[in-house]
C-alpha cells in the first residue's frame, strides 16, 4: 500500500493530540499501510526556531516528507490557528513539499468554536505547499480523547464513527480504486461515505 507520515504538530509530551495519531496510526497500519510517525516536539528548538534548513534532524524531516504518499496531520487548535510548532516545521519545508501527496488534517480543542481552524487555518497552508488532495479533515474535542491506565486511547463512540470515516476516506483516496478496503480503525469497520 502506500507510505503515511503521521505528524504531530503538539508541543506537550502528554498530548491528546499525538496519542489520537498514534492510535490512527494502528488502523492505518492494519490496512497494511506502513506508518512513520513524526512529533515534531522531538526535533531541536534551536533548529526550529533558528531556521536552520541544513541541521540534520529538519533535512531528516524533509526527507520522511518527500518518501512519503500521505500525510495526516494533526494539530492542537491555539487561538483559532494551528500550532506554532507546526508552523516552524511547515516554514522549514520547500515550498511545494506536499505535491503529489494526499493529505488528512485533523484537529484537538477544548471547544467546539475552534472546529473551522482546520478549513481557514490549516487547509489553506497545505494546497499552498502543493498537496495533490486534502481529504476532508477533522476536529475532535479533547473530552472526547481519554487515556486508558495501560497508555491506550479510548475516543468517545460519536467521535470515532466520524474519525473512522474520514480515515476510511484518506485510505481510499491513497490506493488503487481496486486496493481500496474500508478500515479496521479501533477494531470497527467502518465504510467510506
Amino acid at each position: 500500500m502506500a507510505t503515511i507520515l503521521s505528524v504531530s504538530g503538539s508541543p506537550s509530551p502528554t498530548s491528546r493530540t499525538a496519542r489520537l495519531l498514534r492510535h490512527l496510526d494502528g488502523g492505518l497500519a492494519a490496512q497494511g499501510h506502513r506508518v512513520v510517525p513524526l512529533d515534531v516536539r522531538t526535533l531541536p528548538a534551536d533548529a526550529l526556531l533558528g531556521a536552520d534548513f541544513g541541521h540534520p534532524a529538519i533535512v531528516g524531516a524533509r526527507r520522511l516528507f518527500e518518501e512519503a504518499d500521505g500525510v495526516v496531520i494533526g494539530t492542537p487548535v491555539y487561538k483559532a490557528a494551528y500550532s506554532g510548532l507546526l508552523k516552524s516545521l511547515l516554514d522549514l519545508l520547500p515550498q511545494y513539499a506536499l505535491a503529489g501527496k494526499t493529505v488528512l488534517p485533523l484537529a484537538t480543542g477544548g471547544s467546539t468554536a475552534h472546529v473551522l481552524a482546520i478549513d481557514y487555518a490549516l487547509r489553506p497552508v497545505l494546497s499552498s505547499m502543493g498537496a495533490a488532495h486534502v481529504v476532508q479533515g477533522w476536529f475532535v474535542l479533547d473530552r472526547h480523547i481519554s487515556v486508558r491506565e495501560d497508555g491506550s486511547v479510548a475516543v468517545d463512540p460519536d467521535a470515532r464513527e466520524a474519525l473512522e470515516r474520514v480515515v476510511d476516506q484518506f485510505s481510499l483516496a491513497l490506493a488503487p480504486p481496486q486496493a481500496a478496503a474500508p478500515s479496521q480503525v479501533a477494531g470497527v469497520s467502518a465504510v467510506a461515505a
